[in-house]
């Protein structure tokens, strides 16, 4: 059984770190946390004409057709640099349209999507914080035809630059699965407003996006109205797996980071490397790295394949990468010494962009009681 990747994934690889390296640098990084855009419409053209965006939209959207394995090898590459970019939300809304739009959202919006012209990003977290469908209340009312949309939506990522909002609102039941419909709105309709929300990590914008008596028309819908939590359940799954990888790229780096300073910093005439207390710090952050990516690598195949264990590969997937990020960023922080929590150094920046991703799509603790469930206890 050949576990390893295809020539074509690895040639996807090669592209993504030499792209990626020369075009998106610390310089760039630093300067985009200041830039109320948070990304570079640059570099994202550049993405797009490498049918990076549309790389799991099918080739008959325009699409490249190819699996999430693939996107997991992008991603990787991605997290290695911090780069600023709407690509997770936006390829997790197009995975929405692709699974449940009708032809008319497909045929507008797909080819738009993978040709980089068009942002999209979920819209389902709600002040009460939580992640599954217990979180979602806000109320889309029937009438005359239309819903009404009412409440409020936080966290949404690269929401201030979006084109399209994925929204999740209550058109039936007060409180459980059933109930919930999915709608495809423009952040320019009538009764949105967008804010820019002040987190941790400024390398990844999010936004609060309010809805006043927003009107919604039967052709807004996602799916069967009342059934959108299984598409937004899979879509969920699959934006675990997306930011699982480019949290092993982060935690890499961090690793090679603090590797790398080991080599050459000194103390008492000999570098900090050969001290055992080091070296057991970074054979520790090997250990994380490497299982996180195991489960990634894994995770990815199964959503692509779409088989039964998927939802419980991503939880699990998601769990790992979550605290091995976490634990990558805060020992090399202490690898570094002082140096390290200096705003100078990049160490502090991999450090937050961790914490922000942690609680994304759940925390290792939420994710680690799916896993729980998934397997029966």
């Amino acid at each position: 059984m050949d576990f390893g990747f295809s020539e074509e994934q690895e040639m996807l690889r090669r592209s993504a770190r030499g792209l990626l390296e020369k075009e998106c640098p610390s310089a760039l990084v630093r300067q985009l946390m200041e830039d109320p855009r948070g990304y570079a419409p640059a570099l994202w053209k550049t993405m797009a004409d490498l049918g990076w965006i549309g790389l799991v939209i099918p080739e008959s959207f325009d699409g490249a057709g190819l699996g999430y394995v693939d996107l997991v090898v992008v991603l990787e590459e991605m997290g290695r640099v911090l780069l600023p970019s709407p690509f997770i939300p936006t390829v997790l809304f197009g995975e929405a349209i692709r699974r449940a739009g009708n032809d008319h959202q497909k045929n507008s919006l797909l080819p738009r999507i993978a040709a980089g012209e068009l942002i999209g990003t979920l819209a389902y977290i709600e002040p009460s914080g939580g992640w599954d469908s217990a979180g979602i209340a806000m109320a889309a009312k029937p009438g005359k035809g239309r819903f009404k949309l009412r409440g409020t939506k936080l966290f949404v990522n690269d929401g201030h630059v979006a084109d399209y909002l994925l929204v999740a609102a209550r058109t039936g039941r007060k409180a459980g699965e059933d109930g919930i419909t999915l709608f495809a709105l423009e952040t320019s309709r009538k009764g949105i407003s967008v804010g820019l929300l002040s987190t941790l990590d400024k390398t990844r914008k999010m936004a609060e996006v309010n809805f006043e008596g927003v009107e919604a028309n039967p052709d807004d819908v996602v799916g069967e109205i009342g059934q959108g939590w299984k598409t937004l359940s899979d879509v969920i799954d699959r934006g675990k797996v997306a930011l699982a990888a480019e949290m092993v790229g982060g935690a890499q780096k961090a690793l090679d980071m603090a590797v790398d300073y080991a080599k050459t910093r000194e103390q008492f005439g000999r570098p900090i490397g050969s001290f055992q207390a080091i070296q057991h710090k970074c054979a520790n952050m090997m250990v994380d790295v490497e299982s996180a990516r195991s489960a990634v690598y894994y995770a990815g195949w199964a959503v692509s394949q779409e088989v039964a264990e998927g939802p419980l590969a991503a939880a699990l997937a998601k769990a790992a990468a979550s605290d091995a990020y976490r634990r990558t960023t805060a020992e090399g922080i202490q690898a570094h010494g002082g140096i390290g929590f200096t705003w100078e150094h990049d160490m502090h920046l991999y450090f937050k962009r961790a914490k922000s991703s942690e609680f994304t799509f759940g925390d290792a603790t939420f994710n680690r009681e799916i896993v729980a469930r998934l397997i029966g206890l």
